[in-house]
Formats: structure tokens, sequence, C-alpha cells
């Protein structure tokens, strides 16, 4: 009997996915397993973040067996007095940008271009011989090294688990040795071209042995650089011809147009006397500058350099609760997302979560903390922006804010309980 419930699940979710729709429309919730009077709960907390003051504004996205059941946007988001924020404004997705590259690099290993446990410095030579942080002189920043015991491979890039840390947001002792050597974190317009910042990373210590710690860090641009090497072209066409025209991403970019500017939200910052929310100058964190979706001049962060939109993004998160197919294109194979989204650094700790290649995995603890389903992927952005799919309820969700830093970040989780109380 046990056997054919098993059965009767399987096959009942596979009816549900033919059953649905090639791209993301809109739908009625009620008729999609959703209670309108319930999704009105989100209204009035985000209603309510604006009138204290906490944020100024947000736009939220809710699809369920790719039917879009929610799509709103609350407050201001630019920095004339008064503009409403709206459903299709641009943000700066920030580290959102991790999945894209991920998904392109997978792309790439599906045709044969590499192997996972390959060490990166077959293919940027620069990685080399890898050596580990001893001694740090906090002084000059100057420091001793002991050699790592083995390279770092394409899936310690994946998985974060290299030993390369973050520029400006990283460890001390690392911020201070990559700002020395000029690394960016990818937050900036930066002079150097994508290719001879990533050489220069290369030489520079690790903070960890290769695959012994999760450090979140710069991998996701090593691996942006990798695409560029293994496909012959820039990050920004191979992103743009591979996956935003087939999944019709028609508003994310490195470097928005001029046509566009208009709709790029403003950051906010919270003012240091009052608490109030003043729109952040390049002076609120250093190392960092807002402006740098205007000003590409060809470092395509792999890990934080896009700008998007929550409807464009649903539709990458689509194709990855799909199992990689998308109107009716297929971009990774149903293994390979399975890869992607699964707990990838074994016992390494990680919260109450495990991490995939590309995305963070729920974990059955995890699922405890907020009612996420075991299996569900996530990430979200320095700038307030955050994301979940869950392929066992079929869900795509998406709350986007423009902010930093962020007293009031417990909306992210407010959110994900939000969107689970009004499932049916």
């Amino acid at each position: 009997m046990r056997r054919i419930g098993l059965f009767a699940i399987a096959i009942a979710a596979q009816l549900a996915t033919l059953a649905q729709p090639k791209v993301l429309v809109p739908g009625d919730a009620a008729s999609n397993s959703f209670s309108a009077e319930r999704l009105q709960r989100i209204d009035k907390v985000l209603q309510e973040y604006i009138r204290n003051s906490w944020i100024k504004g947000a736009t939220a996205v809710i699809v369920h067996n790719g039917v879009i059941v929610y799509n709103k946007a609350f407050g201001t988001g630019h920095a004339q007095p008064g503009a409403p924020l709206k459903i299709n404004d641009i943000f700066r997705i920030a580290s959102q940008t991790k999945a894209i590259t991920s998904t392109a690099v997978m792309m790439l290993f599906e045709e044969g271009k590499f192997l996972l446990d390959d060490p990166i410095s077959k293919y940027i030579p620069a990685f080399a011989h890898p050596k580990v942080l001893d001694k740090f002189n906090a002084l000059d920043s100057s420091y001793t090294t002991v050699p790592a015991k083995r390279e770092i491979t394409i899936r310690d890039l994946l998985t974060h688990t290299s030993g390369i840390d973050y520029a400006q947001i990283g460890s001390p002792q690392m911020k201070a040795i990559y700002a020395k050597s000029g690394i960016p974190a990818g937050f900036l317009p930066h002079p150097q071209q994508l290719a001879a910042a990533i050489d220069k990373l290369g030489t520079l210590p690790l903070v960890h042995q290769p695959g012994e710690k999760f450090t979140y860090g710069l991998n996701t641009d090593v691996l942006g650089r990798l695409v560029e090497v293994l496909s012959g072209m820039s990050l920004d066409d191979f992103l743009r011809r591979r996956i935003f025209e087939p999944l019709q991403m028609q508003d994310t970019y490195f470097h928005l147009p001029d046509s566009k500017r208009s709709r790029l939200v403003t950051v906010y910052t919270e003012d240091k006397k009052t608490k109030g929310l003043i729109p952040w100058a390049d002076t609120t964190f250093r190392g960092i500058s807002v402006d740098y979706p205007t000003n590409n001049n060809g470092y395509f962060s792999g890990g934080a350099g896009l700008v998007s939109t929550t409807m464009d993004y649903a539709a990458f998160l689509q194709m990855i609760l799909n199992k990689g197919v998308y109107n009716g294109k297929r971009l990774l194979a149903r293994h390979t997302v399975e890869i992607m989204t699964q707990n990838q650094i074994g016992d390494i700790p990680l919260g109450n979560n495990k991490f995939g290649l590309g995305f963070e995995i729920t974990t059955e603890k995890g699922a405890l903390k907020l009612g996420q389903s075991v299996g569900s992927f996530a990430w979200g952005g320095f700038f307030g922006t955050t994301y979940w799919g869950d392929p066992r309820e079929n869900i795509v969700a998406l709350l986007f804010i423009q902010q930093w830093p962020f007293s009031h970040s417990e909306i992210g989780d407010k959110f994900k309980a939000l969107v689970y109380q009004a499932l049916q």
C-alpha cells in the first residue's frame, strides 16, 4: 500500500508539472491554493514597516505552480520625493548574481568543458600553487603564508569552501590584504577588467585550507572569469545570450542602459543620529559605491554585479524549480539541477542549513525554523533582496528592498512566514 501511495504522489506531481504554464502568468490566488484574504497580511506588514520608516519601499512576488498569485509594490523607491515604487522597478541584486553565474558555470559543465573537481589553475593559471595565510601584521598589512595542502577546485568555488574571502566585507586581515592589492568586492565602478583583477586575486593568500570551511567570498567572481575563459565570451555576453534572452529577462544587466536608469531604485541607509532613512552616499560604507550599475567598464562581477526586477528573477528561479526548463527551452539538465540543489559541503557547518552549487539548501533543522520545505534553495543580496524556491510546494517567492544597514532585516523571515500561512 505504501508503494502505491508513493507512486500516486509521484504521478500527481508529474501531472501538476505538465499543467503548469510555459511562462509565468498572472492568476487568481484562490484558484491556485492561496488565500487572497491571508495574502493581505503581507500588505499590512510591509505597510507597517514603511509607516514606521523602517523601510522606504519594497516589491514582492509569489509564484505557485508557475502562476503569479501575488505581485505588488509598496512605498517609494526613488530619490524624487513621493515617487511610488513600481512592480517593474530595477534593484541591485548583489549576491543574487551568484546563482545566475553558477548556472552559467554548470551549463559549461554540461558541455564537457571541465569537471567539478578540476583545479581552477587548469583554466586560470594564476591560482596554481595556492598559499594559506599564516601570520598577519595589522600595522602594514604584511603577512606570511604556508603552502596549501591541495589546489582549489571548481567545486570549492561553487560551494564557498576554497578559502577565498571577501573584499570590503570579509575578515579584517583579508580586507586589508585585498585593499592593498586593489581587489574589489564587485560593488563599485572599477578601473580593472575582470581578467586582471582575478589574476591578481590568484596570487594572494587563502584564509584557510581549501575544502576546510565555508567562507563566503569572491569565489563566484572567479567563476565568472572561468565562464569567460571556457566560452570565449565576456561574462556579460554569455549571461545575455545563454540565460537572459531564453528566460525573457529583459531588465537584468551588469550595465544598465540609459533608457532604464529612471527605474533604478535608490539605495537608502539609516542616519546614525536620527535613525531615519536617507539616500546612500558613497561615504556610507568604505569601498562600496551604489553607482556601479551605471558605470561598469568591464569588471563584470559574477558574485555581485547584476541589477534585476522581481519578475525577471522569478523567471530564473522558476527555471530552476522546473528542473532546468522554461518556456519550452532547456538551460540545464534535470540531473544537473539536482546536483546544484543538494548538500555539497558535507558536515561543514552553515547555520541551520547547507550549501549546494550556488544556493543555500534548507535542511530539516532549517525547515523547522521558518517553514520552508526541506530541499528549498535560497539566498539574498547585500542591499536587502531575498528569494527562495520550494520544490515540494512548487513556490517561488521574492522580496526586494534597497537598504543598508538594515536594522529590521527580520522582515525577510516574516515574509517567509507570511507566504506559507497564506498557502491552502
